[in-house]
């Protein structure tokens, strides 16, 4: 009796799994088939089957220059959130000193805050700046930039703090001991051990960089758009497998970063 309770509990598992699988997969797969439908207003069934649309979204300029803008600025926030994401990692990590939670708490804020506010609040500011100074923020490249940083920052500090924990203080102390200096006991014994937080902060804070709409929507400049502003300028007045075609690219490109950074440094281990 037991064993039959237990194969049934097991079978209602997979099934639940199976449908939570397909209910995230589905519609990723949909995007990807719908790519390549020849039908000129997209509708079901595809009349049949072309790869014009990735010729067409590539010879589109606000496609191609919003996926440039996307990457060089993705690259950059992240290459910034590595920078102070780091170091505070170390202190809230190794630190004891006051304040310490809350200044956590205020560093994981941008994941919790909703993209519309903080985009929002960041353009205010950067206006108010521009009226104390002078100095033009909002619409820039800096602007941009800061504001990505912002969003990859959270992601780098949350898995390298949780890598760090996993490394025995005691482990540096004897290198230390043995004469090693601090970069060396850094370079050596430490950066092996968070290896895989390092580089899985490091590739959810360039996607989550990547795909960000509500941030970007407010500091772009009259003549700069992101490939997601481009996306849902493009939908307004259009609607064809070009948008599938666009997102297919970018569901590659993720799937790619995932699948080299598993390969290198387990996500398992950096969660």
């Amino acid at each position: 009796m037991q064993t039959g309770q237990a194969g049934t509990i097991r079978l209602g598992y997979t099934i639940v799994s199976i449908l939570v699988i397909g209910f995230i997969v589905l519609p990723l797969v949909f995007i990807v088939w719908m790519s390549f439908f020849s039908n000129r207003i997209l509708s079901f069934p595809p009349e049949g089957y072309t790869l014009d649309w990735y010729r067409r979204a590539w010879g589109m300029s606000d496609f191609r220059n919003g996926f440039f803008l996307s990457l060089q600025t993705s690259l950059i926030a992240t290459v910034v959130a590595a920078a102070l994401g780091l170091p505070a990692s170390f202190a809230l990590v190794r630190g004891r000193f006051k304040g310490r939670e809350g200044i956590n708490t205020i560093l994981m804020s941008p994941m919790v805050v909703p993209g519309i506010v903080g985009g929002s609040a960041l353009f205010v500011f950067f206006l108010e700046v521009e009226f104390l100074t002078g100095m033009r923020i909002a619409g820039s490249s800096l602007g941009l930039i800061i504001a990505h940083s912002l969003i990859a920052l959270p992601w780098m500090i949350r898995l390298v703090t949780t890598s760090l924990i996993s490394v025995n203080p005691f482990v540096e102390e004897a290198a230390r001991s043995l004469g090693a200096g601090p970069l060396i006991v850094f370079w050596r014994i430490t950066l092996p051990v968070i290896k895989p937080g390092v580089i899985a902060g490091s590739l959810f804070a360039f996607i989550n960089s990547f795909i960000d709409l509500e941030k970007s929507i407010f500091l772009v400049g009259p003549d700069s758009t992101t490939l997601q502003i481009a996306l849902i300028n493009y939908l307004e007045w259009n609607f064809d497998s070009t948008i599938g075609a666009v997102a297919t690219v970018q569901i590659a490109l993720i799937t790619v970063l995932l699948l080299i950074t598993d390969r290198y440094a387990k996500l398992s281990r950096a969660f």
